[in-house]
């Protein structure tokens, strides 16, 4: 008797290996990338963020197979993200020398859900690369992917004038210029 693929959410799922797990987490990187964009289709302010998610999000995807099938990621797409990286930091300036609460404007919340979901995604490949080789380039993406998602939602927070929260760490304090930390500035 043939196995009824309707219940079967996902062939792999009750593999060992934990190329598994790193594919169902860049799946869900993928889906809240794509739950970002009604946020800014109507957003004037946000259509350089929407156009820049169109090229990220199939590249999200492009990550997840990248492990078990033919390596998609290539060095010209992290060139691409990491040019898309250096033009919101130019556009965010000083704003993201702290750490700032993951807050905001719906998009910019979403944005802050995206990059968590980047770095589960990365600390899952992790978990693969001691099971197997995975190429250095996936986890500069995905480190540099995390990153970008950070600025975007900084970013969108500007152009809204919502400005961000300043997080200052009971548990380690940051340094600030001429070894001054936040926590003995009053």
């Amino acid at each position: 008797m043939k196995k009824d693929i309707r219940y079967s959410c996902y062939p792999f799922m009750r593999e060992k290996s934990s190329c598994v797990d790193y594919e169902i987490r860049t799946d869900s990187l993928t889906t809240r990338i794509g739950a970002v964009f009604p946020t800014l289709v109507d957003d004037v302010l946000g259509q350089i963020v929407l156009e820049d998610l169109k090229e990220i999000q199939p590249l999200a995807y492009h990550a997840n197979g990248s492990v078990r099938g033919k390596l998609a990621i290539t060095s010209e797409d992290l060139k691409w993200l990491s040019d898309r990286y250096d033009f919101y930091v130019s556009e965010v300036g000083e704003t993201i020398q702290q750490f700032v609460l993951p807050q905001g404007i719906e998009s910019a919340a979403r944005l802050h859900i995206c990059r968590s979901e980047a770095k589960k995604s990365y600390r899952a490949l992790h978990k693969v690369s001691e099971e197997r080789e995975v190429d250095k380039i996936l986890f500069d993406f995905l480190g540099l992917l995390a990153n970008v998602f950070f600025v975007m939602a900084v970013y969108m927070n500007q152009q809204h004038h919502q400005e961000e929260i300043p997080f200052i760490s009971k548990s380690y304090p940051t340094k600030k210029k001429k070894g001054v930390t936040t926590n003995e500035i009053e």
